[in-house]
């Protein structure tokens, strides 16, 4: 299934595929405590690493998704979570994804 893996330290914005379960998630963070905001545009979700507001660690890079928080470290944008915990592909276009966020 594809994702998009939001890199800030390579400032990239890059399509990857995932099974669809949150391990999978946890592995292109590299946190094993993830959450996720919902973005406008069709249920779609940004997953981050939970604790990315306590570390602030300036080497992770950042990012700003519209006017969600600043995240530090890695995102991954999925569709909405369908029934067992299984998320979906991503509706949002990568094209208008990238036009959607400013790495800072």
């Amino acid at each position: 299934m594809n994702a998009f893996l939001i890199d800030p330290v390579r400032r990239t914005i890059e399509p990857v595929e995932i099974d669809g379960s949150i391990e999978s998630i946890r592995a292109l963070i590299g946190f094993p405590h993830v959450d996720a905001d919902e973005i406008r545009g069709g249920g779609d979700r940004l997953y981050f690493d939970e604790e990315c507001y306590l570390r602030g660690d300036e080497t992770a890079g950042r990012f700003q998704l519209d006017t969600l928080a600043p995240v530090s470290g890695r995102g991954v944008v999925t569709g909405a979570p369908r029934e067992g915990g299984i998320v979906g592909p991503p509706r949002t276009a990568i094209e208008a994804l990238r036009s959607r966020i400013v790495f800072v």
